[in-house]
C-alpha cells in the first residue's frame, strides 16, 4: 500500500531562519508514528506544511489520502451538542457520511451514549474524543493529532491510548506530535525526533532505547559490566559462578527513550 505520508528534503525558511533544513520522513498505512522535538525544533511546521496550511520552501509532501487534523489547543462552540459539532465539521469537509458516519463515530471514540450533550457540559478528556471524531470525518487515511493527551489524567491518556490502537486496527495512519515521551513509546511503532530543524533520529522505540551493559547482583554486591551485551551473558554468568560468587540476579541495562531523546537534542 502506498505511503499515508512521504516528506522528502523539506526545507522552509522564514527570513534568515531556516525552521526545517532537509526533512525526510514517512509514515506507511496504519502506521503510528511519534513525533518529539523541543519548542522550536520545527515539529509544527512540518505539521502545517503537511496540512497545506504553509508553504515549503523546497521539497515535496506526498499524501496517501484524506487527512484529518486535531490542533492542540482547539476550541469547540460550547452550545453545540457532539452531533452538532460533527454535522458542522461534515458539511466544512463536504463529507457525504450524514447520520451514519456521526453515529459510527461517536461510537467508535466511545460518546455515542452523549450525542446530544453540549460541549460546555463535557470534561476535558471528552472534548479530546470529540475532536478526534471530527478529525475522522470523511474517512481520512492520515491523522495528525497535536498533543492530545498533553492535559488529561492517566486515565483519559489511557481511554485516548485505546483509541490510537483502535485507529491503526482500522489502516489508519497517525502522526502524533508529543511532548510525553511515554505515551509516545508505549503506542507508537515508531519515532522521530527532531532538533534544530533536522531528524536527528528515527527507529522504533526499542531501536531508540539502546542496551548500556549488564548488572549482576552476587553475594558480594552488584557487578556492573558497561560494555557487556545480552549475548555475553551467559559467559558472565559462568565466569563468576567459577569464581565463587553467588549470582542472584542479572539485568540487561537499556537506556530509556528519554534518555536518547535528551541525547540527540542537546540535553544534560
Amino acid at each position: 500500500m502506498a505511503d499515508a505520508l512521504a516528506v522528502h528534503q523539506l526545507r522552509k525558511r522564514y527570513g534568515a531562519n531556516e525552521a526545517l533544513k532537509g526533512v525526510d520522513l514517512r509514515i506507511g498505512a496504519g502506521e503510528l508514528v511519534g513525533l518529539l522535538g523541543p519548542n522550536g525544533a520545527g515539529k509544527s511546521t512540518l505539521v502545517k506544511i503537511a496540512c497545506g496550511l504553509v508553504r515549503p520552501t523546497s521539497g515535496t509532501v506526498r499524501l496517501g489520502g484524506a487527512i484529518g487534523y486535531l490542533a492542540e489547543l482547539f476550541r469547540f462552540p460550547d452550545w453545540l451538542s457532539a452531533d452538532e459539532l460533527l454535522v458542522l465539521h461534515q458539511k466544512l469537509a463536504r463529507s457525504p457520511g450524514g447520520t451514519g458516519e456521526r453515529r459510527e463515530l461517536l461510537e467508535l471514540v466511545g460518546l455515542a451514549e452523549v450525542a446530544d450533550r453540549r460541549v460546555g457540559a463535557m470534561s476535558k478528556g471528552m472534548q479530546q474524543r470529540l475532536g478526534i471524531a471530527q478529525a475522522m470525518i470523511g474517512d481520512p487515511k492520515l491523522l495528525l493529532l497535536d498533543e492530545p493527551t498533553s492535559a488529561l489524567d492517566p486515565a483519559g491518556r489511557r481511554t485516548v491510548r485505546e483509541l490510537l490502537e483502535n485507529l491503526r486496527e482500522r489502516g489508519v495512519a497517525v502522526l502524533l506530535n508529543s511532548h510525553l515521551l511515554s505515551e509516545v513509546e508505549l503506542v507508537c511503532d515508531r519515532v522521530a525526533i527532531i532538533a534544530r530543524g533536522e531528524v536527528v533520529a528515527a527507529g522504533s522505540p526499542d531501536e531508540l532505547s539502546r542496551a548500556g551493559g549488564v548488572e549482576v547482583t552476587t553475594g558480594r554486591g552488584v557487578r556492573s559490566f558497561g560494555q557487556a551485551t545480552r549475548e555475553e551473558v551467559p559467559q558472565i554468568v559462568r565466569e563468576l559462578v567459577e569464581a565463587g560468587e553467588d549470582v542472584y540476579e542479572v539485568r540487561v541495562v537499556r537506556s530509556s527513550l528519554e534518555d536518547t531523546y535528551l541525547e540527540v537534542v542537546g540535553g544534560k
